[in-house]
């Protein structure tokens, strides 16, 4: 259907205020559909607009009072003739329930077959839930009538009680924009506290009770932590009543920030042993999920060429707030090593694009844009302005801006009016260095002239400023020289020492290891005591086999030395990840750096304290990288838990060592949702005929299949040793993917693209079908935004592999 443009926006905005909503909804009938009624009250400048509504059916709509047309509806729009004054629009529809992850997704848990449902409106599923004016400006209060099975509890975005066996009744919520707005419903199990005269509330299935009552005195904690820490900061109280947090199946992202009721991916209720960095992981999720109750949700921004303002904000005070405010104090390394050179990646594609202001001309195209420039850049060069602007000065910018704005929507323009009214000066250069200029300075030493070289990506003439530390090498040890760059040469002092650019991780630049560093860098890695420092060369080593400045073999010896002595299960974790999906498809010598990297992570697994998070990653990245068939069958019998179980059986799988009796089994005799979507990556996995075509039945929607199960899928297809096998693949999937998004659309469409990609076939023929299928107009958005980055990684892949063969 036709997304919205910005064009239409504005002038829907100009036409209409809207006064509230009041939606009735049942969820207690057909399992396939449910009956929405919306009746919405709004204010008319006089002229004609469109309401949107995206049903199976629209059965009635009236404009006060008066009978409509209900055929007059196309395209996922209603037209409407409004006179100046008040109105009241009132639809009744039968909406579909959805399952992959967007609208009101129902899903049924394999454990025990009961029905879940959660509402997901971003960033335009609004309108498969309840006929609305769809777009963030918009803003009303909502009041919800939900009908659901008796056994079920129902959360929205604000209080709800039950006042009958199967009806709800829920108070009227604070202004709210459309794409936030939820219900949670199902026979969840419900846990509850209070801080600060905040009603708390936590829920997830009822097969994974056991697991949140276990994690549940550390969620309150952090929950409460980060509430005390967010209210320090901003002086301004949530004002949404309670804060519950809903663990809900198959959900796309980590998690959605909805007032009142925020959706969480329920694998965040751990089911199994996890690393340290797992629980990292989610606890910056909890803080970035609240810091949009006041970035998002207090103010949201006017259109979403400033998605920046909600995420990159999230994700600055997300992990500014859990590393100061709970357990977790190495977030911020946590942050460095998962989560920069995602953003790095992006940054250097043909598809970045400015932090603020993206020019996203409608909705769909800015959906393209919630990627590691707008969370993960969009983080780093906020900490830079806080760092120079001081606490002070920045938050009581905020402080204003939140006052300005209460409840309603503003501009980048109007952020920054604050902050100047707080006193920061000037920031005109700034924004438009790190906010409105896309892609990486290159920064590189120069020993001939003892300089640090700055250079700006091809075609730029700007002149960004970079506040870093060299990591120099004594002979003893590792010495730290602060350097602030000024124009395109800065004087520096390294001599002939080896030496790390960015020693804390603080830069936001491409770098690589000179020859001189990169040669005796893998001996040095032992002595290298400092986190930080560590991953910033886990980092630098990434980013230069994306770039192709560092020869893979280099980059094996690297983690071979420096792996046995990392403590940071998150850095163990992420390169035992991108080891085995990158580095092994580009170094000359796949097969023994396989082998050296396994006896790597052995290597950690038998030196980590016994039961640490550490040792667990270790043992991950062993299994991954392992072919002695007899030592994963030995690991298989004594696994302890499911997660493990499924990790080995995943890898036994690769190697053509298990068959669907044993997978099957091992299905019956752990029926849940996580244990069905590692059923569907094995199923897909296995070398024959009969497992592509299952998988691409999936793929092209022939056989439905829920959002997680798609990833499952695409991600076990694909698999070395099956190249013969999956040939006739690779061309039918360019011949293919188009037409997935007739079959299905937003997030998931995307999603499923990248997934299904075949990066195991490794040519120039991939690059130009890649690039083939992008040269069509008429390719969907989210298609061809997803293709470009594959084809680019696939391009860098090739160059890397040829340069260093």
């Amino acid at each position: 259907m036709r997304s919205l443009q910005l064009d239409e926006a504005l002038a829907r905005f100009d036409l209409l205020t809207i006064s509230s909503y009041d939606v009735t909804l049942d969820l207690a009938g057909d399992p396939k559909t449910f009956s929405s009624r919306t009746a919405i009250r709004l204010v008319s400048r006089g002229g004609t607009t469109f309401l949107d509504v995206k049903p199976v059916a629209l059965s009635a709509i009236s404009l006060d009072g008066h009978t409509l047309d209900p055929d007059k509806l196309e395209d996922g729009r209603y037209p409407l003739d409004l006179s100046d004054g008040e109105h009241e629009v009132v639809v009744d529809a039968v909406m579909p329930f959805r399952n992959d992850g967007e609208g009101l997704h129902r899903s049924q848990d394999p454990a025990d077959g009961r029905d879940y449902v959660y509402g997901m409106s971003f960033l335009d599923a609004a309108p498969t839930i309840f006929a609305c004016f769809d777009q963030t400006d918009l803003k009303a209060p909502y009041t919800f009538h939900v009908t659901a099975p008796s056994d079920w509890l129902v959360f929205g975005n604000a209080a709800g009680t039950k006042v009958s066996d199967q009806h709800w009744e829920f108070e009227q919520s604070q202004p709210l924009s459309t794409y936030f707005v939820t219900i949670v419903a199902g026979p969840y199990h419900l846990l509850t506290d209070q801080h600060d005269g905040i009603p708390l509330g936590l829920s997830a299935r009822q097969s994974l009770a056991r697991d949140l009552d276990a994690d549940a005195d550390e969620l309150f904690t952090m929950t409460k932590q980060c509430f005390d820490e967010f209210h320090r900061l901003f002086e301004v109280r949530y004002p949404f009543g309670k804060y519950h947090q809903a663990f809900v199946p198959e959900f796309n992202a980590g998690a959605m920030e909805n007032p009142g009721c925020v959706t969480f991916r329920d694998p965040l209720v751990f089911s199994s042993k996890v690393t340290r960095a797992d629980r990292i992981k989610r606890a910056t999720t909890i803080a970035h999920e609240m810091a949009h109750q006041w970035f998002g949700n207090i103010v949201t921004p006017k259109w979403w060429d400033d998605l920046w303002l909600n995420e990159s904000f999230a994700e600055y005070m997300g992990n500014r707030v859990a590393a100061s405010a709970t357990q977790y104090d190495e977030a911020l390394v946590w942050a460095a090593i998962t989560r920069k050179n995602w953003g790095l990646t992006a940054d250097s594609r043909p598809t970045t694009h400015p932090v603020a202001g993206t020019g996203a001309v409608d909705a769909v195209a800015a959906l393209q844009d919630f990627d590691g420039i707008s969370y993960a850049k969009g983080s780093a060069v906020l900490g830079q302005l806080a760092t120079r602007l001081g606490d002070d000065v920045f938050f009581a910018g905020v402080r204003d801006h939140f006052a300005r704005h209460r409840f309603g929507n503003a501009t980048m323009g109007d952020l920054f009016t604050s902050w100047e009214s707080a006193g920061a000066g000037d920031l005109d250069e700034w924004t438009s260095s790190w906010l409105r200029t896309p892609g990486l300075d290159q920064l590189a030493v120069d020993r001939t002239t003892n300089e640090l070289v700055r250079t700006p990506p091809a075609g730029q003439r700007v002149d960004r400023s970079h506040s870093l530390e060299i990591a120099a090498w004594t002979g003893s040890s590792w010495s730290l020289t602060p350097v602030t760059t000024s124009g395109d040469r800065t004087p520096v002092t390294v001599g002939a020492a080896p030496a790390v650019i960015d020693g804390r991780n603080q830069a936001w630049a491409n770098l690589s290891f000179d020859e001189v560093t990169s040669s005796a860098l893998p001996a040095l890695m032992p002595s290298m005591a400092d986190a930080r420092m560590r991953s910033t060369v886990w980092n630098t080593t990434r980013n230069a086999i994306y770039q192709g400045t560092l020869d893979p073999r280099t980059a094996v010896d690297l983690l071979c030395s420096g792996l046995p002595i990392e403590d940071q299960d998150a850095a163990i974790a992420s390169l035992g990840v991108w080891s085995t999906s990158t580095l092994l498809s580009v170094v000359a010598d796949p097969d023994t750096s396989r082998t050296r990297l396994h006896d790597a992570f052995l290597s950690r697994f038998g030196s980590a304290p016994a039961g640490s998070g550490v040792q667990l990653a270790a043992l991950q990245g062993a299994v991954a990288t392992a072919t002695d068939v007899d030592w994963l069958r030995a690991r298989l019998a004594d696994a302890p838990d499911r997660e493990l179980r499924w990790r080995l059986l995943k890898r036994l799988t690769t190697l053509g060592q298990t068959d669907r009796t044993e997978l099957d089994a091992a299905l019956a005799s752990e029926p849940s949702a996580q244990s069905r979507n590692d059923h569907a990556y094995c199923t897909a996995a296995i070398a024959d005929e009969d497992a592509k075509a299952w998988a691409w039945q999936r793929f092209t929607g022939i056989e439905d299949a829920s959002n997680y199960e798609l990833e499952a899928t695409g991600l076990g297809m694909w698999q070395g040793g099956q190249e013969d096998l999956l040939a006739p693949y690779v061309d039918r999937y360019f011949a293919d993917v188009a037409g997935t998004a007739k079959v299905r659309s937003g997030w998931v469409l995307a999603s499923t693209t990248g997934f299904f990609y075949p990066f195991i076939a490794l040519a120039d023929s991939t690059v130009a079908a890649t690039e083939a299928v992008c040269a069509d107009p008429e390719l969907n958005l989210s298609l061809r935004r997803q293709l470009l980055d594959c084809g680019d990684e696939m391009l860098h892949r090739l160059a890397t592999r040829r340069k260093y063969a």
